[in-house]
């Protein structure tokens, strides 16, 4: 009778064992996962921390790339597009007057681009220069001269005829017209005589002060400053003057120079401005005077490139003149090609 009641006791205290052995056992497996959580999670950081470092680096590397490009960009936009620095009158007069020097030593056979054997021969070249080359005009006088060699032969011509001989060198109807206009006055108002004054050459149709100043320097030896686009695209870059308008350039110029200098100067200018440093893109890597120029860097400045953009004698080509003076270092021009024969 005793032993019936301490069976379910041994029972119930078994099964506490086991409840309490299996919550050990659970109890162990979460502390398992814990800690294998716990280990992961560091190894997870890190995996992020370098994944984050790696991309830090490698935009830090790209943003200086960007920079050292853009660097460049500037260096570039600086070299071509050189600040000037401001300059006294004083001290511009004299750089000016040693660029004159310099040019007078690179050239000392400049001369007018026009061939010509006397004044009217220079006074209608001149005219019929605008809008063209100088070597077109030496191509096509010989024809015209050869026809009308006098004021009072060019001013008999038939229009038609005259526009035919003069045709290759453009706009040929108004230069037409300012020929026969200048013609007729030289024959009736200056005895068939071209003027050796300004004053009197400005007064014939198609003749402004840049053709009259040519005409004086060239044919009467009076002083004058020829201001046509090379010269006053120079005068600009050279910090002579800050106009535009071809009078305005003209007499700023005159005030930095003696008055003996003002025609050669006019041509060296030219010559230079024909040759080396030209409209859109100067050749200033082979310019003998950059060390002068404030417009140094507007063009080339790589030495062998910008050699390669000399013109006329410098470049190893026929120069303007078909006739040019005994002491031209270059080739004379060759005449025009005759017209092809009609089939």
């Amino acid at each position: 009778m005793n032993e019936t009641p301490e069976k379910p006791a041994a029972a119930t205290k078994a099964a506490a064992q086991k409840s309490v052995a299996k919550k050990a056992v659970a109890k162990k497996a979460t502390a398992k996962k814990t800690a294998t959580a716990a280990e992961k999670a560091p190894a997870k950081k890190a995996a992020a921390a370098k994944k984050k470092t790696t991309a830090t680096k490698t935009t830090a590397k790209k943003v200086p790339a960007k920079k050292a490009t853009a660097t460049a960009t500037a260096k570039t936009t600086a070299k071509k597009t050189p600040a000037r620095k401001p300059e006294s009158r004083v001290a511009m007069v004299r750089r000016a007057r040693r660029i004159n020097r310099e040019l007078a030593e690179l050239y000392p056979y400049a001369h007018p681009e026009l061939d010509f054997t006397n004044p009217f021969e220079l006074l209608v070249a001149t005219v019929l220069s605008a809008q063209t080359t100088d070597l077109r005009v030496n191509q096509t006088t010989p024809r015209l001269f050869a026809v009308c060699p006098t004021p009072e032969d060019m001013a008999a011509m038939d229009p038609e005829r005259l526009e035919e001989l003069i045709r290759p060198t453009g706009f040929f109807r108004a230069k037409t017209k300012s020929l026969l206009g200048l013609s007729a006055a030289l024959r009736d108002r200056f005895d068939g005589e071209v003027p050796g004054r300004l004053e009197d050459l400005v007064t014939l149709p198609g003749v402004g002060r840049k053709t009259a100043n040519v005409v004086l320097g060239n044919a009467f030896g009076v002083p004058g400053i020829t201001v046509d686009t090379h010269f006053g695209r120079l005068a600009r870059r050279f910090g002579w003057t800050t106009a535009e308008d071809a009078e305005k350039v003209e007499a700023d110029v005159a005030e930095i120079f003696p008055k003996s200098e003002w025609t050669m100067l006019s041509h060296r200018v030219v010559f230079h401005g024909r040759r080396v440093c030209h409209s859109r893109k100067p050749a200033c890597g082979a310019c003998a005077i950059a060390p002068l120029c404030p417009a140094y860097g507007e063009g080339e400045t790589d030495p062998e490139k910008a050699r390669k953009l000399l013109k006329y004698e410098l470049g190893g080509q026929p120069g303007q003149r078909l006739k040019p003076p005994a002491d031209y270092p270059g080739q004379p021009a060759p005449p025009m090609a005759p017209p092809a024969a009609a089939s």
